[in-house]
């Protein structure tokens, strides 16, 4: 395909879209500037957040969704983290989200997003009780989070694990993980991170 074939593809897909989800070129080229995304993709991800309620941002760019709509996308409702992800991103910080709080998670978790970029997200989303650190408290709920209810866990096993863990990272001994001792968690377990990617 030559380029002007495929010039005039995206020119009708953003016409489209643009109608559809209501963005004026500007904030097309606003969201391209402050995401990973291309316009295109941009469009996209708008059309996955439709989906989601359809009779609610079909009309209105600035609706809001609630917790339980956004967790309709398949890849947050596989992911143990998947509400803990929504309430980082909302604005309002209680799960819901406008389309540039889906954006904004959607970027960070997209495949062009640096390793570096996730790990900081990852570590806020691991961080429950928003202290900056990542505590006993915050690794026992990750932990929970990922062995799920039905789990043959005692709270022993748990114990031990959530020592072990600071044993291996906690550098400083201070019963606690900033963010550069979990970095290093990160960059010895780069797969770790992966589980973080949502493809559009």
């Amino acid at each position: 395909m030559d380029q002007t074939e495929e010039d005039q593809k995206w020119l009708t897909f953003s016409q489209m879209g643009q109608k559809s989800s209501q963005f004026s070129a500007e904030e097309l080229n606003d969201y391209q500037d402050l995401t990973y995304f291309t316009k295109k993709e941009v469009l996209i991800a708008h059309e996955k957040f439709k989906s989601l309620a359809p009779e609610k941002v079909g009309h209105n760019k600035n609706a809001k969704l609630a917790l339980n709509k956004v967790l309709k996308l398949p890849e947050l409702a596989a992911n143990p983290f998947g509400e803990r992800m929504c309430q980082v991103f909302s604005s309002s910080q209680d799960g819901d989200c406008t389309f540039e709080d889906f954006l904004d998670m959607m970027s960070v978790f997209s495949t062009m997003a640096p390793a570096d970029v996730k790990a900081e997200h990852v570590f806020r989303i691991f961080d429950f009780d928003g202290d900056d650190m990542l505590g006993v408290g915050d690794i026992k709920k990750v932990i929970q989070c990922l062995i799920g209810e039905q789990n043959d866990f005692s709270d022993n096993d748990l114990k031990r694990l959530v020592q072990k863990i600071f044993e291996e990272v906690d550098f400083d001994d201070d019963g606690a993980l900033s963010f550069s001792e979990f970095e290093h968690v990160t960059d010895m377990c780069p797969d770790f991170v992966k589980m973080f990617n949502i493809k559009l």
